[in-house]
């Protein structure tokens, strides 16, 4: 009886004003690659300058500066200065909680990928 009633309820419906959601899709956009992923959940620790980001995460120097650029623009890095060498920092704590909160959850085979790949 109680599942008749649930479902004669109305459904409430709200509305949405998609350019709420347009700052969080461009950070989601910036944070498509798994070397950006690696830079922010880096950052989170301390400040790197690129040459450290290329022995810590394992690959060219001009491909580390490619995606820091994009990180930059994005507004999720910022750079200053340790003598001669341009040092790398996180813009805001939040970026690397969701990347950390997404790679946790992913490894947790919970992903939509893993599940649909266990099922082949």
């Amino acid at each position: 009886m109680a599942n008749a009633h649930h479902a004669e309820a109305p459904v409430a419906s709200r509305q949405v004003d998609l350019e709420h959601y347009e700052a969080g899709s461009s950070l989601l956009r910036a944070l498509t690659a798994p070397i950006r992923l690696a830079v922010i959940d880096l950052l989170a620790d301390h400040a790197y300058c690129v040459h450290e980001l290329v022995d810590a995460i394992g690959v060219s120097q001009p491909l580390v500066s490619q995606h820091l650029r994009v990180l930059r623009w994005a507004g999720l890095v910022r750079t200053s200065r340790r003598g001669r060498e341009v040092v790398y920092e996180l813009t805001d704590a939040h970026a690397a909680h969701i990347v950390r909160d997404a790679v946790a959850h992913a490894s947790e085979g919970s992903s939509p990928r893993r599940r649909q790949d266990s099922n082949l």
